[in-house]
């Protein structure tokens, strides 16, 4: 069976326990507790030596990226999660993109300030996020989803931080679109909310 290192407030996590919710697919969820630094004893560092979750271990298979996992499992378990035509590849993949850089140093950087005590420049990561989500907005005006007529890996893989992102002080009433977006990805079957965190004040 699939094995999930998980943690509940990792949004990098959830992006692979939604994937799992939507496909339909069994697994054991492992939790790594941060806070006491599981993930830095060598247990868990011999799956990941950078000491991040989520890890997924699926028959010998390990993978260390929530991006690369979420992929993993489309095209193992349900290809019609990402698409294959050329065109469409490349569009799902520029969401990929995005995802792992600007979502990170955006909405995903804002939460750690807020959530958990991150020393980053509030105001400018608050900033930097309502203007990559006004241009997110735009691209998703008169469409349903990220990348053609259905759910995609793009969805996925951009939703967590996304419709969290009100959790790091960056709220979403200005785009219309997106909220659209997010009500399209938690109507689907299957779908996995991640857990509300209380805020902490940025120092």
């Amino acid at each position: 069976m699939i094995k999930l290192y998980d943690f509940e407030l990792s949004g990098h996590a959830h992006r692979v326990r939604l994937m799992l919710g939507l496909i339909n697919q069994p697994y054991e969820k492992v939790a790594i507790n941060l806070a006491q630094g599981e993930h830095k004893q060598p247990a868990f560092k011999a799956l990941n030596p950078f000491s991040l979750v989520p890890v997924l271990e699926d028959d010998g298979l390990v993978i260390r990226d929530s991006i690369a996992i979420i992929t993993h499992l489309a095209n193992t378990y349900a290809p019609s999660w990402n698409p294959k035509s050329s065109e469409q590849q490349a569009q799902v993949q520029q969401w990929l993109a995005l995802a792992a850089r600007d979502l990170a140093e955006g909405p995903a950087r804002a939460r750690l300030i807020t959530v958990f005590g991150a020393k980053f420049d509030q105001q400018a990561v608050i900033e930097t996020s309502h203007q990559m989500l006004a241009i997110i907005d735009g691209l998703l005006e008169d469409k349903l989803w990220m990348v053609g007529e259905r759910a995609s890996i793009a969805d996925v893989a951009c939703y967590s931080y996304i419709a969290h992102a009100p959790e790091g002080k960056v709220e979403l009433d200005a785009y219309p679109n997106i909220l659209r977006w997010l009500a399209n990805v938690e109507a689907l079957e299957g779908f996995v909310a991640m857990q509300q965190t209380p805020l902490k004040e940025a120092v």
